[in-house]
C-alpha cells in the first residue's frame, strides 16, 4: 500500500513505469530539505533523512486526509483507501510515520530533530481540524470563516511541513537553532503561498494541466480563499455569492460573481507577498549564495506553477 502510495507499484503490487503524476507529486519538500543542508554549507547527502522523514509524514498525512475528506482519487488513481479499504489505509498512513520516527531517530540531530518533526505535526495536525470545522460553518454570518483564520489553518496544514522539511535539512546540516528557527519561518510563508495558489488553481486552472475535475473545490464546498475574499468584499456581488453557496449553486455562476469581486488578483497578491516574506527571511541569513539562488527558483515555482 505505501509503495502504492508514493507512486512506485500498481495496485496489485507489481512494479512498472509509473507517470511523473503519480510518482511521488512535486518533490518540493524533499527539494527543500536538501537545499537546507546545502544552504549552511553541509553537502546536500546531509539533509536526506530529513527528506526522507518529511516526505513519509506527507504521505502519511494524505492518506488521513483523503480518507476524512471522502477523496476518491490521488494523483490520477483511486486513493489508497478507495483501492484497499479504510483499516488498512490508516494502518499505512500509521506505518509510514512509525517509519519517520524511526528514520529520523538514528540521525545526527538526535532529539531535537524529533522535536522539530513533531512540533511541525501538531501543527498539520491542529490545521487538519481547523480545515474540517470550516466544513460545518456557515457561508455567511457572524460564524462564517474569516480569511484570517484561513490564513492560520493554511500554515499550519501546509506551511508547518515546508518549514520544517527546510529547518530539519539545515539542522542536519549542522546550523544553529536560530538559523534553522528562520528557515522554518521561510518555509512557512511558501508552504502558505503554495495553497493559496493550489486554491486559484482549484478555481480558475486547466483540468487537462492540473488533473483535477473542474471547479472540484466548490463542488466539494470547500471553504477556499478566493471564496472568503470575495465574501468579504462590499457590493452586491458579495451577497449574491453567498445565497448561492449556502445552496447546491450552479458553480460557474459562483466562478463568476468571485471574478466580479476581484478576488482571483488579491490571492495571487497575497501570494507574492508570502512569497517576499520568505525571500526577506532568506536574505538576512548568513547562508550559502547558490544555494540561496537554488530556494529562490524553488519558491517561483511554489508561487506560480499551474498545475
Amino acid at each position: 500500500m505505501a509503495a502504492y502510495a508514493f507512486g512506485w507499484r500498481g495496485l496489485d503490487g507489481t512494479p512498472g513505469e509509473v507517470s511523473g503524476e503519480t510518482s511521488g507529486g512535486k518533490g518540493v519538500r524533499q527539494a527543500l530539505a536538501v537545499l537546507g543542508a546545502e544552504a549552511v554549507g553541509a553537502p546536500g547527502q546531509a539533509g536526506v533523512p530529513a527528506a526522507v522523514a518529511v516526505e513519509l509524514v506527507h504521505v502519511f498525512s494524505l492518506l488521513h486526509d483523503d480518507i476524512m475528506d471522502g477523496d476518491q482519487v490521488r494523483r490520477g488513481r483511486p486513493s489508497v483507501w478507495k483501492a484497499y479499504g479504510t483499516g488498512p489505509a490508516v494502518l499505512a498512513g500509521d506505518a509510514l510515520f512509525a517509519l519517520a520516527l524511526e528514520t529520523l531517530a538514528s540521525a545526527p540531530a538526535g532529539p531535537a530533530g524529533l522535536r522539530m518533526l513533531s512540533t511541525a505535526l501538531g501543527d498539520l495536525v491542529r490545521g487538519q481540524a481547523d480545515d474540517l470545522l470550516f466544513a460545518s460553518r456557515p457561508w455567511s454570518g457572524e460564524r462564517r470563516v474569516r480569511p484570517v483564520e484561513y490564513r492560520t489553518m493554511a500554515e499550519r496544514k501546509t506551511g508547518a511541513l515546508l518549514g520544517c522539511a527546510m529547518a530539519l535539512g539545515a539542522l542536519l546540516g549542522g546550523a544553529s537553532p536560530a538559523t534553522a528557527g528562520a528557515l522554518d519561518r521561510a518555509g512557512r510563508h511558501l508552504g502558505t503561498a503554495f495553497q493559496v495558489t493550489d486554491d486559484v488553481l482549484g478555481m480558475w486552472g486547466d483540468p487537462a494541466v492540473t488533473g483535477k475535475p473542474v471547479h472540484s473545490d466548490l463542488r466539494e464546498r470547500k471553504k477556499t480563499l478566493p471564496l472568503l475574499l470575495a465574501l468579504d468584499c462590499p457590493g452586491p456581488a458579495a451577497g449574491r455569492l453567498a445565497a448561492l453557496l449556502e445552496t447546491t449553486g450552479d458553480p460557474a455562476l459562483a466562478v463568476a460573481l468571485v471574478d466580479r469581486t476581484g478576488a482571483r488578483a488579491r490571492c495571487l497578491a497575497e501570494a507574492r507577498r508570502h512569497l517576499t516574506a520568505a525571500e526577506t527571511v532568506l536574505a538576512d541569513l548568513p547562508l550559502k549564495a547558490g544555494t540561496v539562488r537554488e530556494l529562490r527558483e524553488l519558491s517561483k515555482f511554489l508561487a506560480h506553477r499551474v498545475a
